[in-house]
């Protein structure tokens, strides 16, 4: 009897071996249609701002705000799922102050090219617990991480948020044992990594569609007997044949609920055709384009005038 019990008991100890299981929840990305994931789009410029960690987490007697490991890690996470989706111009930038000077550029007669949109970030919420379950047989303990994460997309032509959202995350790491024997998980650091990137994956789809559902604008860098120039070119899909139109700037008006002003549509004039691109970097680059005939641009007001993509 003693014997047949021996072999039950190895039996479930067999069955029922340690391990180490690791859950992340997985979010399904959007699925695209064939003729959109075929029509072009012209990468936007987007300079990712500061990402702060907002929870206490971490944050001991020599804590340094401006080296937070955290906000860094959500940066880079960030960064990578953009750069990923092959639709944006990353631009490193430091601080929300930046803003102003991305609008400066805006309205400085083009001598320098801003981003189109500013991305600013913050880990609101961050936590991690040990949870344990003890059985005749077995034991087992799983370390779980949650996080949450709230980024706001800012259109840097008027400084308005157009896209504010919060996401949360979670990851674990179980470990079980049978009878004394398996293995046991230590404490492990990259489930913070994987709470924060579940987190803002589920947020990097809605920051694609909010930056390209308006329409691609650039502006006239020169405007000569010798060559016109608008800025943008390669790195962005810019080529020699694409086409976009002129527009006059539409006229401001102030909105009396918010006091805010709203730029009116533009009037189109026309069209420029790419002949080709130049430029050495993403913030330098430029096409040179013809001008459909018989249009009369005002030279000594460009800023006047906008070229936009046709959707």
């Amino acid at each position: 009897m003693k014997k047949a019990l021996s072999i039950i008991l190895c039996i479930i100890a067999i069955s029922n071996l340690a391990y180490a299981q690791r859950e992340v929840t997985v979010v399904e990305q959007a699925q695209h249609s064939t003729s959109d994931s075929n029509k072009k789009t012209i990468k936007r410029k987007v300079a990712i701002g500061r990402f702060s960690n907002e929870t206490q987490y971490a944050k001991g007697i020599f804590y340094d705000k401006e080296n937070d490991p955290m906000g860094k890690q959500a940066l880079d996470i960030l960064s990578s799922k953009l750069a990923a989706s092959g639709k944006f111009l990353l631009l490193e930038r430091s601080d929300l102050a930046t803003l102003l000077e991305e609008s400066a550029k805006e309205g400085n007669n083009l001598s320098s090219v801003g981003a189109d949109y500013m991305i600013i970030g913050s880990i609101t919420e961050f936590g991690r617990k040990n949870v344990g379950k003890a059985g005749v047989f077995t034991d087992s303990k799983t370390q779980i991480v949650e996080a949450a994460v709230n980024v706001r997309l800012i259109d840097v032509s008027t400084g308005l948020i157009i896209y504010s959202d919060e996401a949360k995350g979670a990851a674990e790491l179980t470990s079980k044992t049978t009878l004394g024997v398996g293995g046991r998980a230590d404490y492990d650091a990259t489930l913070s990594d994987k709470a924060i990137s579940e987190a803002i994956g589920q947020l990097v789809e809605n920051i694609i569609n909010k930056s390209t559902d308006k329409a691609w604008r650039t502006y006239f860098l020169a405007f000569d007997d010798d060559a016109v120039l608008i800025a943008g070119g390669e790195s962005q899909g810019i080529e020699a044949g694409d086409t976009f139109v002129i527009k006059t700037k539409g006229k401001s008006v102030k909105n009396p609920q918010t006091g805010l002003m709203i730029e009116l549509p533009g009037k189109e004039i026309g069209n420029v055709k790419v002949i080709a691109t130049g430029g050495d970097t993403a913030e330098s680059e430029y096409s040179f384009v013809e001008v459909s005939p018989n249009i009369d641009i005002d030279t000594e007001k460009l800023t006047e005038y906008y070229i936009e993509e046709i959707k």
